[in-house]
């Protein structure tokens, strides 16, 4: 075979024209096939291409027989073919028929044919098929030929992903890059979305692959990797990056990766055998993820993440690509997927047009998903290698009911998702015709249901769900979503503008809630070991005293000649609540000596979520007029579970028994001192678990509002007297074996309530 050198970029430079001639499919890939023969001086060139159901079907070849095209066929693993594409590493050969893995296909006349170089087309680690070439004489291919056929195998990748082969896949068949895929992952916040996805960080598409000048490419990939470096020392540097343990973890990785001279080399190999910067970085990202897929140590893959991300931050810098999505190019019914993402990055896309959103990571209780649940969004989360598997565009089911994304799914998979939102939404007509019905139970016990809310997008749903109020307003959310501390009169506006849409139903605000996990970029908090446990929402503003005056003062200026209910969150101790109580007379005191409006009724209450304050419910009850249980924290403290840690966050039931005693207690606490009680976390959000809130004890709950249509249908069919002898005496018996949970599943359906 004669020397390469120059080859490649010849090589690519025919298949650039032939791919931008106006050729049917099957005569692009029989030219192509062709020009490869013809370039690398190979007596033999196939193209192997991998369809739905695992079969590698032969699709174009120069030199086999070619009435063999589309009837030969190896599956996954099966054959030299099959090895390559599952393994997605190439295979050399200076004799085929001498390796255990050949399959002789006699329809394929190959058999004259010894020596073998056979490369997997990659495309984001995925094989889409593979691509071959053959001699009679018996030689080991050089190092030079593997490159250019596996640079080559990268416009055949882009071929297959454009969907040019479906023209000539048999009816019937799919290829594998658009079949049906299902994904599983968590539930965290229910619904179903039809729609197209969007990639919240989409995938740079290379199209420019052949470079004309190497030594030009080579110092745009330097330029690119220096501000990439620079880029994560400055993340690094960033205190409230810093706090986060595990983020450092990550970007530490990152700059360990962006210093790796064998990436570097491999990169610079790449431009110098004809790529430009971009095809360089895509090719040398799918080879190493490709290779990393086969790993089976859970850290490692992890790795491949970081890699991958890092690979694509870098491919970015190479195109400068600033943005995501516009506006006008944004789908109407889009599902949002994504590795990780942030509160504010939600709110930047078009509200009416998002059906649903997919996490790779995240947990329920992370602040996107408070954002996605007021917006009314379905919810899924940990779901694993979603984002590899899609492309934008990509035809999506999410069921968030079950905790299932379907990509690309079946025409008739499709019609049964589209029966399901119509019968949907003919049970949200049910529960919207349930509205201006009394929360009353069977048996006569009148129950509050309130709304969570945090953000003004909020405030429609107060009519629209039926609630009585807002039961907790998170009032941190303003903060985070901000790129500036709010000033003292923008906060002013904003709680104005709260109790305005809440058109005289009552609002409990919280004040600032910023620390452990919910970071504020603009504030510079401290590196921590634990913050769940740290410097965060009551001890973060005491230690602050001007922060939390100023928001005091600019709820009590909004709230003038209304009612104030204020709640303070994380309170370990009943002397922190005297402070904050002093402090919100001194703002009192100010505004009056000023000649300000005041509120005509100021209530003040605390959160209940530090296990402490249940060695102090006496004394807290009559310190406050009303307290709140935060069950998301004090189900965390009390359990030693980290509510962010999937691995933890699902071991322990929130109805088990010991919770459920817990909340007996702090309801028996409330009653003792006549100081009214509401529960405001999670656990109000499910017709199973509000109706044991109900039995143990509470009147009052706060949830999300598309819960309150659900809870309100279970409680008008409720005896509440009837279950709560049921759950003290199954709470009593230290003996009884039966799970709470299914406790309360056989009341329901023996009662005839609908959960």
């Amino acid at each position: 075979m004669r020397d390469l050198s120059g080859g490649p970029r010849v090589l690519l430079r025919r298949l650039r024209e032939l791919m931008a001639e106006p050729l049917e499919p099957q005569d692009r890939l029989d030219r192509i096939v062709r020009q490869i023969a013809g370039n690398m001086v190979a007596e033999v060139c196939s193209v192997y291409v991998l369809r739905a159901d695992g079969v590698l079907e032969l699709y174009a070849t120069e030199g086999l027989n070619r009435e063999a095209v589309h009837l030969a066929q190896l599956k996954m693993g099966q054959g030299l073919v099959g090895t390559i594409a599952a393994s997605a590493q190439p295979l050399n050969l200076s004799d085929a028929q001498s390796h255990p893995a050949f399959r002789y296909l006699p329809e394929t006349g190959e058999e004259i044919y010894h020596s073998f170089l056979g490369v997997p087309i990659l495309r984001t680690g995925r094989s889409l098929g593979v691509l071959v070439v053959q001699n009679k004489a018996s030689r080991n291919y050089r190092e030079e030929e593997l490159e250019a056929l596996e640079t080559t195998a990268m416009v055949l990748a882009e071929m297959i992903a454009t969907g040019e082969l479906k023209k000539i896949t048999k009816p019937g068949l799919e290829l594998d890059l658009t079949r049906s895929v299902t994904v599983d992952g968590d539930t965290y916040n229910d619904g179903i979305g039809l729609g197209y996805v969007v990639l919240h960080e989409p995938r740079i598409v290379v199209t420019n692959l052949l470079n004309e000048d190497a030594e030009k490419e080579i110092r745009r990939l330097a330029e690119a990797m220096g501000s990439l470096r620079i880029s994560i020392d400055d993340m690094l540097s960033r205190r409230d990056v810093s706090m986060e343990g595990e983020h450092r973890e990550v970007l530490e990785t990152y700059r360990m990766f962006a210093h790796d001279q064998g990436w570097v080399r491999k990169l610079e190999e790449a431009i110098r055998n004809g790529l430009t910067a971009e095809a360089a970085v895509e090719k040398v990202q799918s080879d190493t993820k490709a290779r990393m897929m086969r790993l089976t140590d859970p850290y490692l893959r992890e790795r491949m993440h970081d890699f991958e991300d890092l690979a694509n931050r870098l491919l970015r810098q190479l195109t400068g690509y600033t943005g995501r999505t516009t506006a006008e190019g944004f789908p109407s019914d889009a599902v949002i997927l994504a590795r990780a993402m942030g509160a504010a990055e939600l709110l930047d896309y078009p509200r009416a047009n998002v059906r649903g959103l997919v996490l790779e990571e995240g947990a329920v209780t992370s602040h996107v998903v408070i954002v996605a649940r007021a917006m009314g969004i379905p919810v899924i989360g940990q779901a694993a290698g979603v984002v590899a598997l899609a492309e934008n565009g990509d035809a999506v089911i999410i069921d968030a009911d079950e905790g299932h994304v379907h990509l690309r799914p079946m025409a008739d998979h499709r019609r049964s998702y589209e029966e399901k939102v119509r019968f949907r939404a003919r049970r949200q007509e049910q529960f919207r015709a349930l509205r201006a019905v009394e929360s009353v139970t069977k048996d006569g016990q009148r129950i509050a249901l309130m709304m969570n809310a945090g953000l003004l997008v909020d405030l429609p749903q107060l009519s629209e769900s039926g609630a009585e109020g807002i039961g907790l307003f998170r009032t941190e959310l303003q903060f985070m979503i901000a790129s500036t501390m709010p000033k003292a009169d923008e906060q002013e506006q904003f709680y104005r503008n709260v109790i305005k849409q809440a058109a005289g139903r009552p609002v409990t605000f919280r004040t600032l809630d910023i620390g452990g996990d919910k970071v504020v970029p603009y504030f510079r908090g401290h590196e921590e070991e634990n913050p769940a446990l740290g410097w965060r929402a009551i001890r973060l503003s005491l230690d602050r005293p001007g922060l939390l005056r100023t928001q005091l003062r600019a709820l009590l200026k909004a709230s003038a000649d209304t009612e104030l209910k204020l709640m303070v969150p994380m309170v370990t101790e009943v002397s922190e609540l005297k402070i904050v109580r002093e402090l919100l007379q001194k703002e009192v005191q100010h505004l009056s000596r000023f000649g300000h409006g005041l509120p005509r009724k100021l209530q003040f209450g605390a959160m209940l979520e530090v296990p402490a304050l249940l060695w102090q419910l006496d004394e807290l009850m009559e310190a406050v007029d009303f307290v709140s249980v935060g069950s998301n924290d004090l189900f965390q403290f009390s359990m030693a579970v980290d509510r962010g840690n999937a691995r933890v966050s699902d071991r322990f039931d929130p109805l088990g028994k010991p919770f459920l005693r817990i909340l007996r207690d702090i309801v028996r606490g409330a009653d003792r001192n006549k100081t009214p009680v509401t529960l405001c976390g999670e656990l109000a959000s499910k017709p199973i678990s509000a109706m044991a809130l109900l039995g143990i004890g509470f009147r009052s709950i706060s949830m999300s509002p598309a819960s309150i249509g659900p809870v309100k249908a279970m409680l008008l069919g409720l005896d509440v007297g009837a279950l709560a002898k049921v759950m003290d005496e199954v709470l009593d018996d230290h003996h009884a074996v039966m799970p709470m949970r299914e406790v309360l599943a056989r009341f329901a359906e023996s009662h005839n309530i609908p959960l």
